[in-house]
């Protein structure tokens, strides 16, 4: 499954967009692509899509405070340091995602910002870096 990061220019901030590319049925969600945004908003309404996004709140939660290795191997240690992000969740909802050749699909929208940057900023690398990798691993737990 693919992931879209979008950080912003001039906050602190970045925006995730979260395709659903496959069925999910300990979700009931069957039919994940569709013709037209209309027929995605039932989707994002149903007690299946509800249930998804509450578990991605409470995975999402735990690897914010306690975050993954990255790629590179290093941890995410909150020392205070320079360049460290301390992420927060902003914003977690459905989103209507669109695909190739007028394929519609549900996702989600998540919005991580950096408490302690300042707030004319954009994320550092290094706090991207680590908004991937927790991305990477709430993917992971959720099964997408």
């Amino acid at each position: 499954m693919s992931m879209r990061l979008a950080p912003d220019k001039n906050k602190p901030s970045v925006a995730i967009e979260i395709p659903l590319t496959k069925p999910l049925p300990d979700y009931d969600l069957e039919q994940v692509e569709q013709p037209t945004p209309r027929d995605i908003d039932a989707i994002l309404v149903s007690q299946g899509f509800r249930d998804l996004v509450d578990d991605a709140r409470g995975i999402l939660t735990d690897l914010v405070a306690h975050p993954p290795a990255t790629p590179n191997g290093s941890h995410f240690v909150d020392l205070d340091l320079t360049g460290v992000p301390h992420l927060e969740i902003t914003q977690l909802t459905g989103a209507i995602c669109p695909g190739d050749e007028e394929v519609y699909r549900p996702g989600l929208w998540i919005v991580l910002k950096d408490t302690e940057s300042p707030l004319n900023k954009p994320l550092t690398e290094v706090a991207l870096e680590h908004v991937r990798a927790i991305v990477s691993k709430l993917m992971e737990k959720l099964g997408l």
